[in-house]
């Protein structure tokens, strides 16, 4: 039958991670050779590995595939038996490609797991034969991992001190430097991990993507240390499960659509799934802090142990209300002010246009960031003045590099973002249309990583177009991960054309877009300018020809329109 039973992945998930709240390991076998067996060898191995009354269907059938991840589980659990363990807890999925299935078991030493993904692979291997070469197989298999060695432990941190986790799809790194900001504010030594490196204190002591396991670890190497923030991504949850055993705060900002179509996530369901493992490993005695604007993150509240606090910028959302009515609490805006509602109490904390980050109120994305900063600020103990006094001490450009920085250029406006994803080009357009004054033209220059399905890049292209006079697309080599440049462009050329408009141009660097942008546009007019790979230089060359990124009172002026800058 050839390699039926292929083991094509065997990953270690050292933390809790989306099939269990501890270390698992995650197995991922090729059964395509299970899919074409004839139905009474298939049968015979149903029943060898104790599934006495199942229906195996014809072979391809879709009841054969909606089977076999059921198989690969009951023969885990017939290797695990067979080999001494009596109870082991299995979990079973399909895998990213139709013939693969992923089955997941819990783990506290590496030999026994390494041995136990071993005889899984012989016996699939061997269910092309007779009955009793399965039963040999299933022998074997519980021999091998009778006899293997402990092995290693999982690496999984016991914190010593308060731990806040973030995830979500967009606002996690601001939403870290955020916290890590108010606690500084008030005193605290902090060390937080991002996308953006770990910084202490706010010194970056390690540079890179440390938005999984490795950051915390990174994290608690800092001393003096009072509290640790982690950003926890999708990618750090499924490659490597999350480092810490628990978390005494969790922030979820929300779920959109961001990396579908990897490593087995194709919905905005199972993308909450995911990011769902850091709430579900809250204390009891923790606060879950959900975006109640969000229904699969307001959900999120009946996965966890930890009390809810539900934030939304609308005092009169239903998920308010049922927070409270469950004993929870909730972070809203009352006559343009954060404030933090329990039962019969409510306690002001800031004016949202003192709040430098929500550009007087404009940006919702940020107003967002601040109500769930303010949630678990509180949450961990920091009073309302305290909380104050870093909302307000934190600037877009100085404490935020990368994230909605508004600079002005020759009478011009620019509005710098990553906006990686299309609920970040929205955040983008929004601050661009409450900027934009009458007459004045809006410019897009777009640029995303390459991993991401065709219909991200469309989707991005039919936004810039509704919203903008004229779109350029940078091909950003560095974050290609594989994808043809060209490809993504013309990609982005077909989710234009629906609206009546093209591509004003492509490039190759973010240096070029820009070069473009200042030759193309007039005063007044208000440039989105999305840029990951060049944002240094690119705000380099805008100051050396007396561009300046705008200070909190110019941010005041241009959205109050009093005209005093």
């Amino acid at each position: 039958m050839g390699q039926a039973g292929a083991l094509l992945e065997h990953r270690l998930l050292e933390g809790a991670n989306l099939y269990f709240p501890r270390p698992a390991v995650k197995l991922t076998f090729d059964v395509s050779g299970l899919a074409e067996l004839p139905e009474g060898s298939a049968l015979s191995l149903a029943r060898a590995v104790g599934m006495r009354t199942a229906a195996v269907g014809a072979p391809n059938s879709e009841l054969r595939w909606f089977t076999l991840s059921r198989l690969v589980s009951a023969l885990t659990r017939q290797v695990a038996r067979r080999g001494g363990v009596v109870r082991l807890a299995v979990r079973s999925r399909r895998g990213t490609h139709p013939n693969e299935v992923v089955v997941a078991v819990p783990w506290r030493h590496t030999g026994k797991v390494d041995a136990l993904a071993e005889g899984i692979s012989e016996v699939l291997d061997a269910a092309g034969s007779r009955r009793r070469t399965i039963d040999a197989a299933l022998v074997r298999a519980g021999e091998r991992l009778r006899a293997a060695d402990e092995g290693g432990e999982p690496r999984l941190i016991e914190p010593s001190v308060p731990v806040v986790g973030i995830t979500g799809t967009n606002g996690k790194t601001t939403t870290s430097r955020m916290i890590a900001h108010v606690a500084m504010t008030a005193g605290r030594h902090v060390a937080w991990s991002s996308t953006e490196g770990v910084h202490h204190d706010g010194r970056l002591v390690v540079d890179g993507d440390y938005s999984g396991p490795g950051g915390a670890r990174e994290v608690f190497k800092c001393s003096p240390l009072d509290l640790a923030v982690t950003e926890t991504a999708r990618g750090g949850i499924l490659r490597r499960g999350i480092g810490v055993r628990r978390f005494d705060v969790s922030v979820v900002t929300n779920v959109t659509a961001d990396h579908l179509g990897l490593e087995g996530i194709d919905t905005l369901d199972q993308l909450a799934e995911v990011k769902s493992v850091v709430p579900r490993i809250t204390k009891p005695k923790g606060w879950a802090v959900l975006n109640g604007d969000d229904p699969r993150v307001f959900a999120m509240r009946h996965l966890t142990a930890a009390r809810p606090w539900i934030f939304s910028p609308d005092p009169n959302s239903p998920s308010l209300r049922t927070a409270l009515d469950e004993g929870g609490r909730a972070t809203t805006v009352l006559d343009g002010a954060v404030v933090v509602v329990t039962h019969g109490r409510v306690v002001p904390v800031v004016d949202l246009v003192d709040v430098p980050m929500t550009l007087c109120g404009l940006s919702r994305a940020n107003v967002e960031n601040a109500l769930g900063v303010t949630s678990a600020a509180m949450a961990l103990g920091f009073t309302a003045p305290q909380i104050a006094e870093g909302l307000t001490s934190f600037l877009p450009e100085q404490n935020n590099p990368g994230r909605m920085a508004i600079w002005l250029y020759r009478d011009r406006i620019f509005v710098i973002d990553v906006a990686h994803n299309e609920a970040g080009l929205q955040a983008l357009l929004d601050i661009c249309h409450g900027l934009r004054g009458p007459g004045a033209a809006l410019v897009v220059s777009l640029s995303m990583a390459g991993d991401r399905q065709p219909d991200a890049f469309r989707k991005l292209g039919e936004m810039a177009g509704l919203a903008a006079q004229q779109v350029v697309y940078t091909r950003t080599s560095h974050y290609l991960r594989g994808a043809d440049p060209n490809q993504l462009a013309e990609w982005v050329a077909e989710g234009l054309e629906p609206t009546g408009t093209s591509l004003s141009a492509r490039f190759d660097s973010e240096l070029e877009a820009l070069e473009w942008v200042m030759g193309h546009t007039a005063p007044g007019d208000v440039i989105g300018f999305m840029s990951h790979q060049q944002r240094d230089e690119v705000k380099a060359r805008m100051g050396a020809d007396g561009g300046h990124a705008a200070s909190v009172d110019e941010i005041r002026s241009l959205v109050l329109g009093d005209g005093s800058s």
